[in-house]
């Protein structure tokens, strides 16, 4: 019986000092959250950008965040991240999007992105800092709290591979390097000091399209369309989808937002009357242009794919691209999207993208290559 009753002491002794563990535990949390509470409503902590954390704090901050990308950035295989068409790509974005905050070589960011906190960091030194993976999931996602945003489109990871490919050569470019990479054969010219006082220079922004798509040359990049000769009522449509985000791309949106109607009237009109660009050489063997002609001329009726040409040929309606000239790696990836279900809300959207599902990896190769090895304008005679 004395045994039996050391034992219920002992567990009515540990009970309570369970209970008073827990009583001091919410006490202390309580404490705690009205302590912070009122060092929030007094206002102590000073939030001006003018003046940095506390260095505990910054380096709770910063250790949260680096840990907290770790946690989530992709490990599956990263693209190519050495593809010229790729590096353009992302390097003329870069200027348009990122250089501002960021700078780049030979131009250091403004003084009033130097008055932000965190300071945006100089890109130019990411040499074992990040892997592949995190800088993508940095670019994808963006930062609370920085100024770094998300991309505008979350599903376009081949726009954001773009991007890091292009961040990978950024530390290897000087000033000249980076110009001819990243602006290509555009040239801004000086203005004079009553232009500029006055805001009548051309403004940087107005060279935006051709960085990428050219102007009296072809695109570097081969993942980009050649808009010179393509209907003008096409390309303001295209436009305005991008503007309103009906047309899926973080690159494109970002470009058209700004544009004002008559702007996108007079720079659709701009590329229609240039002359169409030589075909771009392709690696493709002459069996899969072949059939990929055949598909394009024909269709397949057996699986419900129409002709190609019935709508892209040199004759067809305004609204519709021409697409003999264009790049194979350009054709293929926007019959790509169409099948992951991008680009699917504007008016061709939605009848290209359940033909593009219909397709296989064999057809999109086969039509691209032959679209791809057309002289513009030459469509129907193929």
């Amino acid at each position: 019986m004395a045994l039996l009753e050391r034992a219920r002491r002992g567990a009515r002794w540990l009970l309570a000092t369970r209970r008073r563990l827990f009583c001091g535990l919410a006490l202390a949390g309580l404490a705690i959250a009205l302590g912070g509470f009122l060092f929030a409503w007094t206002g102590a902590y000073n939030i001006a950008a003018s003046r940095g954390h506390f260095a505990a704090v910054e380096h709770v901050l910063r250790f949260a965040m680096m840990q907290s990308v770790r946690a989530r950035a992709p490990k599956e295989p990263v693209p190519d991240l050495a593809d010229l068409s790729l590096v353009s790509l992302g390097a003329a974005h870069f200027e348009a999007g990122c250089a501002f905050c960021h700078g780049s070589p030979g131009r250091p960011i403004s003084a009033a992105v130097r008055g932000m906190l965190p300071t945006p960091p100089d890109l130019s030194d990411l040499e074992g800092k990040w892997s592949d993976g995190e800088l993508f999931w940095i670019v994808k996602h963006g930062i609370k709290y920085t100024g770094m945003p998300g991309w505008p489109e979350l599903e376009r990871d081949d726009e954001i591979w773009a991007v890091i490919a292009f961040l990978r050569r950024l530390p290897a470019l000087d000033r000249a390097g980076y110009e001819r990479l990243a602006r290509g054969e555009v040239e801004l010219a000086p203005g004079s000091g009553a232009e500029i006082a006055e805001g009548e220079a051309p403004a940087d922004a107005a060279y935006a399209c051709a960085r990428c798509h050219g102007s009296g040359k072809p695109p570097r990049s081969e993942l980009v369309p050649r808009l010179h000769g393509q209907p003008a009522a096409m390309l303001e449509t295209a436009l305005r989808g991008y503007a309103s985000g009906e047309r899926q791309s973080g690159i494109m949106q970002f470009a058209a937002n700004g544009l004002s109607q008559d702007e996108i009237k007079r720079l659709a009109g701009y590329y229609a009357k240039l002359p169409p660009l030589p075909a771009p050489p392709i690696a493709a063997d002459a069996d899969a242009i072949a059939r990929g002609g055949k598909l394009a001329r024909e269709g397949d009726a057996e699986r419900g794919i129409p002709a190609c040409l019935s709508c892209h040929s040199g004759a067809a309606l305004p609204n519709y691209p021409r697409l003999a000239g264009q790049p194979a790696r350009y054709l293929a990836g926007q019959l790509r999207l169409w099948q992951r279900g991008l680009n699917q809300r504007s008016a061709t959207g939605a009848i290209m993208a359940p033909v593009a599902r219909r397709l296989s990896e064999a057809d999109i190769a086969a039509v691209s290559a032959y679209f791809a090895d057309i002289p513009p304008r030459q469509e129907a005679g193929r």
